[in-house]
């Protein structure tokens, strides 16, 4: 038969097959430091989307929406008291010092003008020196802050309760490196003004904060989430195969998966965005359940007696067509992604499905060959593989006791 020549022709050169597997991985994954991620919201839409079209027209007709809102909120009381005021005009001094940052509009640096007598015209900042102020004076700013128009229900709430603070920006080419200056920035400024000012609150939000939280999320993901969920994996592997030998094969599996998937993301250019940084633990997910079909019917033909190499063999006849299968029609079902008017879910689509072709390719190769390298062992069943029936004993099957434990594992 076809498939028993292949697969003793893997076993007999089990090291070769290993060794070259880790060199693809290795030659993939070299390019794994190209992938790039996008902090702009923009991505998520195709470039003919009518919605974002009319958006840039818009842009580009009056002006670019790239700012930023800081509000400002004493835990008791109105803004209208002399330490709130000074931390507004601290904070928007501060502002003005933003990277690309054009223009800053505030609660204190709003302009106000005042007529004395029948000549004179006095315009200034609302607020100057706030430390200063007296009594008087705060409930001055009050009443004319909230009899301005342009003030009232924008830059300080109609209840006197939030204050707001604006920065304009001017973005140059390489807006995802402009955006991390800018949050990191503004990050800076408001951990000290709650350190300086700890009964006020600060709250950021805008256009430019979104990018980078989105950003944030990207890099989160891939930095943070994906160890975890290895970590999940192979210590439930663990855990349920009862055999050292057996998970070591399945990391090493999904360790060459994950870095020829990411790899080849990197050699095609992809952009990560959050909608597509899931793409390694959903390759780590279907990897492991082809895995375990494979590494278990090998580790149950072991335990019928059979030798290593004869239970590999036996497994990988039972579930090659499974596993084919199961590849097949969920690759198909994440290509299918790709007529999404989104882009990013085109590149989580296209990349798993490139992470089930490595799957399948590395579970009918290097997964068979490290099997019959290491010195698997079947673990013993609690009972020695056998039942107990009606009082008397007899030796069971030890496949109908591996059977039985599953079956009460599921249940």
């Amino acid at each position: 038969m076809l498939l028993d020549r292949y697969v003793t022709t893997i076993l007999r050169l089990r090291w070769l097959v290993v060794v070259f597997g880790a060199g693809v991985t290795l030659i993939l994954a070299s390019a794994a430091g190209r992938i790039t991620t996008t902090n702009d919201y923009r991505i998520l839409f195709s470039d003919d989307n009518p919605q974002l079209a009319a958006f840039q027209t818009l842009e580009n007709t009056y002006a670019a929406s790239d700012t930023v809102l800081i509000a400002v909120a004493p835990r008791e009381g109105s803004v209208f008291d002399r330490e709130v005021l000074g931390a507004i005009e601290e904070l928007t001094e501060a502002a003005w010092l933003t990277p690309h940052s054009t223009r800053v509009d505030s609660l204190t640096n709003y302009t106000h003008s005042e007529a004395f007598g029948e000549d004179d015209l006095v315009v200034g900042p609302l607020v100057e020196d706030a430390a200063s102020l007296t009594g008087a004076d705060v409930a001055r700013v009050e009443s004319i802050a909230l009899g301005a128009v342009d003030l009232a229900g924008r830059l300080v709430s109609v209840d006197g309760r939030v204050a707001g603070l604006t920065i304009n920006f001017v973005m140059p080419e390489n807006r995802d490196l402009a955006v991390i200056e800018i949050g990191d920035y503004l990050n800076a400024q408001l951990d000290a003004a709650r350190a300086a000012h700890p009964d006020i609150g600060y709250y950021m939000t805008g256009e430019v904060v979104l990018n980078q939280v989105l950003a944030g999320a990207t890099a989160d993901d891939l930095e943070t989430l994906v160890p975890i969920v290895f970590a999940i994996i192979v210590v439930g592997a663990a855990l349920l195969l009862r055999s050292i030998w057996a998970t070591l094969a399945i990391v090493v599996l999904l360790v060459l998966t994950i870095a020829s998937t990411m790899g080849f993301a990197g050699w095609t250019n992809q952009v990560f965005s959050p909608a597509s940084a899931g793409v390694p633990i959903i390759v780590m997910a279907i990897a492991v359940a082809h895995a375990v079909h494979i590494v278990t019917g090998a580790l149950a033909g072991i335990r019928r007696g059979r030798s290593r190499d004869e239970a590999i063999r036996e497994s990988l006849r039972i579930n090659v067509y499974p596993v084919f299968l199961a590849a097949v029609t969920t690759a198909i079902g994440f290509l299918s992604l790709n007529a999404s008017d989104s882009p990013p879910f085109h590149v989580l689509g296209n990349m798993v499905a490139f992470g089930l072709l490595c799957i399948f390719v590395y579970s009918m190769t290097c997964l068979p060959a490290m099997l019959s390298i290491f010195p698997l062992r079947a673990p013993q069943t609690p009972a020695g593989g056998g039942f107990r029936r009606h009082g008397g004993s007899r030796r069971g099957h030890p496949a109908r006791g591996a059977e039985r434990q599953l079956d009460a594992l599921f249940r």
